[in-house]
């Protein structure tokens, strides 16, 4: 299974012939849908989904949309493709297995409504939690794509998220907020803290799992 970092939240996965999108918002490439066979929404933010780009794509070829219920308000003419995802559910996607998790967007502030949101444990493998802090606890991960930056996060609990998982490795997620000064503390400190093998990405690198 090939995965590429795309930036901010977007990764693309391709495994025996089959591509599978995760989170394609408005920070990443829409290139990253080309050749799409299914896309994994987490949640409505326009960070996380792109509905244009997304309904570009389709009017290219026909695939399904994979995410909350609530997508369908911010989908617009794709809401047609949305197969809605809840919490405990697992289904297959681009011929790869996926398990979802959560349920609820992490509180931004509790003036702010909070959201639907899907975390995903693709091939029983890698794990994308969305805009959470979520831990799988029943099946340990291999790769852990970490948030490591956003208003509704801080150092410590990212750290405490990332120790609790446990992978194998975990990779930066949920960083196009940041320049080159933040991630070089972020990149130090997870590195020394987390207690495994941690990365940031730089947007199109690949690597198999």
């Amino acid at each position: 299974m090939q995965v590429t970092k795309y930036a901010h939240s977007c990764l693309r996965v391709e495994h025996d012939g089959g591509v599978l999108v995760v989170d394609p918002g408005v920070f990443s490439d829409p290139a990253a849908l080309d050749g799409a066979d299914a896309v994994l929404i987490t949640h409505e933010h326009p960070d996380h989904v792109n509905a244009e780009a997304i309904t570009r794509q389709l009017d290219r070829r026909p695939f399904r949309v994979h995410g909350p219920a609530s997508l369908a308000g911010v989908l617009g003419d794709a809401a047609e493709a949305l197969d809605a995802v809840t919490p405990g559910q697992s289904f297959t996607a681009a011929g790869v297995p996926v398990r979802a998790y959560g349920g609820r967007h992490a509180v931004i502030h509790p003036d702010i409504p909070v959201i639907d949101n899907i975390g995903y444990l693709i091939n029983d493998a890698v794990y994308h939690p969305g805009d959470s802090l979520v831990v799988p606890e029943d099946t340990p991960v291999d790769t852990l794509f970490a948030p490591i930056h956003a208003p509704w996060c801080k150092f410590s609990e990212v750290l405490d998220f990332i120790r609790a998982v446990a992978p194998r490795r975990a990779y930066a997620l949920h960083d196009a907020l940041l320049n080159d000064n933040g991630f070089a503390v972020y990149n130090r400190q997870y590195a020394a803290l987390s207690k495994t093998e941690y990365q940031r990405l730089e947007p199109g690198s690949r690597f198999v799992v």
